[in-house]
């Protein structure tokens, strides 16, 4: 895992500041040699339940930045390297044959709530940085890059391998929202209707915690988080303030009015101006450093809401779940959430 950042405006930082496993290069020998389909997982495929094989739809086209990309048969060798697209082929059926592991959960590349979906580990391959020879010794038959930066040289020399799913339009640095990821990525294994379902069935959770707090709604929230290089907080496009935003809580306009054209999902903050992230509730939690320098930080300790009890901080795989923004992981990241929620906002 790298550590060193640069410019809180440069590419690398901005990949940072959504992914604790920021540039890690692990690989694994032991991949399978087929996209075989997932094993029964309840947390990845309870909303796929029902699903099978006469509901492959294809050719199927996807509509991306870079054009239409039509898929024309089910897909037998699938790498997935966007943010979160490994676990939502998993959820979907298809074991990927090489993965990314943007948050260096080790092992098979995905986190608790889908790990038991793979049957053999994945080629773990790069996040950011590529071995376009890796990726093509595994001889995919479908690549899916659909959470990604939009970097239009590397969408080529994939294209070059295999059939490259890449972003929608608009959704340049890792601003792929949930709906489109899934939507895509069914699309192109030909399980659309699968997708749907578990888009429906996170929707349905979501509303019924909303329903049972109906107290959070309109209330305002900051999604911060600390590096060794400083303080950041999230904007609206973002996958964790999207989640609080679907409980009911609204963007701190505080933070929102420091964005510029060029912030992509997060602005950098100076300690000096940590005030601004004051609001009826903040989620923090921190990258690359202790939970300590966040909890321990007189500057933190001394924003209102922080000494009133209305923040938390999560860590490891909570904020994993609360990060990645796949179906799977944000069903579990909620039953967690929702009692650091209710307390904080009492």
């Amino acid at each position: 895992m790298k550590k060193s950042l640069t410019a809180w405006a440069g590419t690398v930082l901005v990949a940072c500041l959504a992914f604790a496993g920021c540039g890690s290069q692990k690989s694994n020998d032991s991949a399978d040699s087929s996209a075989s389909p997932a094993s029964s997982s309840a947390a990845a495929s309870s909303a796929a339940d029902g699903t099978t094989t006469n509901e492959a739809v294809f050719p199927a086209t996807i509509d991306t930045k870079f054009g239409p990309v039509t898929v024309k048969e089910a897909p037998q060798r699938v790498v997935a390297l966007g943010w979160g697209d490994a676990e939502v082929a998993l959820s979907l059926g298809v074991q990927p044959v090489g993965a990314a592991d943007w948050l260096a959960f080790g092992g098979n590349g995905v986190g608790p709530w889908v790990s038991e979906s793979y049957e053999k580990t994945p080629e773990i391959l790069g996040t950011m940085e590529l071995s376009y020879e890796k990726i093509a010794a595994l001889k995919p038959d479908l690549i899916l890059d659909v959470k990604t930066s939009g970097d239009k040289e590397r969408h080529d020399k994939l294209s070059q391998i295999a059939t490259t799913v890449s972003l929608p339009e608009g959704a340049d640095n890792w601003l792929t929202s949930t709906k489109d990821q899934v939507t895509m990525i069914g699309a192109a294994l030909g399980k659309p209707k699968a997708a749907a379902a578990q888009l429906d069935e996170v929707e349905k959770k979501f509303a019924e915690v909303t329903a049972a707090h109906p107290d959070w709604k309109g209330k305002s929230v900051t999604v911060a988080t600390k590096t060794s290089e400083g303080w950041g907080a999230y904007l609206k496009g973002d996958t964790r303030l999207e989640f609080m935003t679907k409980l009911g809580f609204v963007q701190n306009p505080k933070v929102q009015e420091l964005a510029t054209a060029d912030s992509g999902f997060a602005v950098q903050l100076s300690a000096e101006q940590l005030d601004a992230i004051d609001a009826d509730l903040i989620a923090a939690f921190p990258i690359f450093i202790d939970t300590a320098q966040i909890t321990d930080d007189a500057t933190w300790q001394k924003v209102p809401a922080v000494a009133a009890g209305h923040a938390f901080v999560v860590d490891g795989d909570l904020s994993n779940a609360f990060s990645l923004g796949t179906p799977a992981a944000q069903l579990w990241a909620l039953d967690k959430l929702t009692p650091l929620i209710e307390k904080a906002v009492k």
